[in-house]
Parts: C-alpha cells; sequence; structure tokens
C-alpha cells in the first residue's frame, strides 16, 4: 500500500486525539517498539525501539542504532484539531428539542461544522468496585446535528453571518423535549463498565477521508492539520533500521490548537525530559547530553497554507505555494517558525538530495498568521530548528484539503531526516 493511502486509512479511525495515540502504539508495537513508562525507570538498549506516551494523547517514540552517535533527530508534529467539547453536564431541553452544550476547542471555521453528521469520541472514566477505569469511546453512528438557520429567517445570510458559539453551534440530540439521562445513555452505547465519574469527550464529523480531483491528486479529509503530517512522521520513523547514526525521535503532542500550555503540550517538559532520560540510560554524562543537544536538529512540522485559488490577494506577492507542488519551508521574521538561514540550508540540502520540490511559505506582511510548536518547543530544549508542512487549503475548516504527492513526499523527506547523520551548518 502506497504511503498516502496508510495514512488516509488512519484518519478514517483517529477520531478523538486518544484514538490517534492507540492508533499510533499499535504500529510500533507491531514493528517492534517497546513501550516506556514515564513512571518506571528506562533500561534501554542498543539497538533497541521505544515509545513512551503522556496522559493517553502525546506520544514520543525513538529508536537506539546499535552503534549510536551523539545527538537526536527530531520531527515533533501535533494531533489535536479544532473541534468542540462536550460539557460536563451536557443535556439541554430547550425549544422541545434536547441538545448538547459543547465549547468550542480551538480556532474552528464554525459554518463548516453546520449540517454534517456528527458523533462524539474520546474517553469515559468509571469506577467500577474500588477500580478507576478508562474506556476509549467512538460512537460510530450519524448521532448529531447543528442546523443552520434558514435563509428566510435571515436574507442576509451569504452576506456574512456571525455565529455564536453559544447559540449557533449547539448540536441537536434527540427531537422530543423528554428528560434525557446522558450518562446512562452513553453507558449502554460504550458498554462502560461502572458507574460514570467523567469523561474527555469531544464532536467529530462523519466525513471520509477521501481522493478528489483529477486522478484523485488531492486528499480531502477531516483533521488533516496536523495529522497528516503526525502519521507521515509516523510511518517514517517505525521503518528506522540504521545500524549506526543519530537517535531518531517522534513527537506528536496534544493542545498546540489551543496554546500548547499543558502537561502533555509542546510548552511542557515532555520532549526535554524524555531526551535526557534517554541518554542517562545510555550512560552518558551531563557534559555528553550537552554536546548532544548542540548537535541535534528540531523539525516541526505543521501544515502550511497554499494560495487560495479564489483569494490571491490574501497571499504574499512574493509566495506562490501549490498543492503537490513540494514541501513548504514556513518563514516568519517575529519567529512565529522557526525557519532561519540556518536551518533552512540543511532542509533545502536534504531535499536536493532526494530530488524533492520544496517551496517557501511567508504570511502578507500585514496579516497575523498562526503559530506551531518550533518555538514553544524550543522554550523547554533549544535546538536548531526549522517549521515545515504539506500545504493546504481550508486549514481548520470541518473538512480540508491538502495534495496526495505532498503527502508522499513528506514520508520520504522525514525518513530521509531520521537517517541523516551528517555534520549541521555553522
Amino acid at each position: 500500500m502506497e504511503k498516502a493511502q496508510e495514512i488516509i486509512s488512519l484518519l478514517d479511525r483517529s477520531h478523538s486525539v486518544f484514538h490517534v495515540v492507540k492508533n499510533m502504539k499499535e504500529r510500533l508495537q507491531k514493528k517492534g517498539f517497546k513501550e516506556l513508562k514515564e513512571s518506571e525507570p528506562f533500561a534501554l538498549e542498543k539497538g533497541g525501539k521505544y515509545f513512551v506516551d503522556r496522559n493517553g494523547s502525546s506520544i514520543l517514540a525513538f529508536a537506539v542504532p546499535s552503534k549510536p552517535k551523539l545527538g537526536f533527530r527530531i520531527v515533533a508534529t501535533h494531533n489535536d484539531s479544532p473541534t468542540f467539547v462536550l460539557k460536563p453536564n451536557p443535556i439541554l431541553n430547550q425549544a422541545g428539542v434536547s441538545k448538547l452544550s459543547v465549547e468550542p476547542y480551538g480556532g474552528a471555521i464554525y459554518y463548516s461544522w453546520l449540517d454534517r453528521p456528527l458523533s462524539l469520541a474520546g474517553r469515559v472514566y468509571s469506577k467500577k468496585g474500588d477500580e478507576v477505569v478508562c474506556t476509549l469511546v467512538d460512537i460510530e453512528e450519524d448521532l448529531l446535528v447543528i442546523p443552520s438557520l434558514a435563509i428566510h429567517q435571515n436574507r442576509e445570510m451569504n452576506k456574512g453571518v456571525e455565529l455564536n458559539a453559544a447559540i449557533d453551534m449547539v448540536p441537536l440530540w434527540n427531537e422530543g423535549a423528554v428528560e434525557e439521562d446522558f450518562k446512562a445513555y452513553l453507558s449502554d452505547k460504550a458498554k462502560i463498565p461502572g458507574e460514570i465519574l467523567s469523561f474527555d469527550l469531544s464532536l467529530y464529523v462523519r466525513s471520509k477521508a477521501t481522493l478528489t480531483g483529477k486522478g484523485g491528486s488531492m486528499v480531502l479529509s477531516p483533521r488533516l492539520d496536523d495529522l497528516s503530517s503526525a502519521y507521515a512522521s509516523l510511518l517514517a520513523v517505525e521503518d528506522f533500521n540504521k545500524e549506526e547514526g543519530l537517535i531518531p525521535v517522534f513527537l506528536s503532542l496534544d493542545n498546540e490548537e489551543v496554546g500548547s500550555l499543558t502537561a502533555q503540550g509542546a510548552c511542557s517538559d515532555f520532549l526535554h525530559r524524555t531526551l535526557g532520560r534517554i541518554l542517562a540510560s545510555l550512560g552518558y554524562n551531563e557534559e555528553e547530553k550537552g554536546i548532544a543537544l548542540s548537535r541535534s536538529f528540531l523539525l516541526s512540522v505543521d501544515n502550511g497554507h497554499a494560495n487560495h485559488p479564489n483569494h490571491p490577494e490574501k497571499a504574499d506577492a512574493s509566495t506562490k505555494v501549490g498543492l503537490n507542488q513540494g514541501i513548504v519551508l514556513k518563514w516568519n521574521a517575529e519567529q512565529r517558525y522557526t525557519t532561519s538561514g540556518r536551518s533552512a540550508s540543511f532542509i533545502k540540502a536534504l531535499c536536493l538530495q532526494k530530488g524533492l520540490a520544496f517551496q517557501e511559505f511567508t504570511n502578507r506582511s500585514d496579516l497575523r498568521g498562526g503559530s506551531t510548536l518550533g518555538n514553544l518547543s524550543n522554550g523547554q530544549v533549544s535546538l536548531l530548528s526549522a517549521d515545515i508542512g504539506m500545504p493546504m487549503l481550508a486549514m481548520h475548516s470541518a473538512v480540508e484539503l491538502c495534495g496526495k504527492k505532498d503527502m508522499e513526499d513528506m514520508v520520504v523527506l522525514l525518513s530521509s531526516f531520521y537517517e541523516d547523520g551528517s555534520e549541521l551548518p555553522l
């Protein structure tokens, strides 16, 4: 199976961050990676492959060559996407219907969620005897819908409408105004053992990932930002088999869409602490740890913007980025992206070596862009870094669009990055 098809298959089984990490762990285990626990000592062996998760929503995997060189090749991605999170007591009986109260997570394009089949996924905690049990839940049916207001009731609809999260984005669950017990429904539907204590559940769009465009050249799917990059990185690291070289590290973090200021986000100590534990377990001293970080490179991989064909005025005059035209290096003078002349030269040389096209993106100078993982991770562990991504359209829509060839090229580039053992540019 070609790599893009593998990623598409994974996208269709990734309805919450917890399911993403579950998918990743299962693939890694099949490839011979062993699970480590943060709460237990690391006992690493040369030639071994390992992974560790935090909170069930962030994961770090790495391989130790039989003859390791001092340093890391790190790829950082994120696995969360804009959505709507279910509140602890979600039932609303209003206007003759039962609705579920939700609040926004991240910067979703609200109107793209209207009039689509939706459902719920995440995790549920319950008390069974003296034990607290965690159950992953995915209600795999068309369960909810957020209906839009008819144009007859707002004739200005097509002139632009501001949607209110507390009014317009509340999903309809049941057309009857009967008293509902959501926990009872959830317990029965998801076969939850014991009494439900709490849950982390969010909405997801029921659309499947699909190929579109002439010849199936583009991928149309929910959660492409940033699962397409996260899974491309996973596919690259899971096949690492060099006997000698730097230690490849794959990192997929939660909570990027809400600022990363969590125990499992890019601003946490997850990466820094784990790198230190890897080096300590392999017998390196404090001096050697400092040397290892100075020889390391962090590649922040998060999708970037292609020039919109219907809105060319939104792109910078110097930027021409298209789907299937190459991986994007992302630049920003205020360092929202960490790409510099030094780090870009390294990535461009790698692309040229592998015959891969690349493009360069900057925001229009009067438009503020988003930030991502690179500069946030560097607040915890400072490394030479660059920000790259697959170009895409409709970022933060309920369904997004990217190029199939770019997806394939990303796996090739990241595989080469993990395997590269060359000196960093001065």
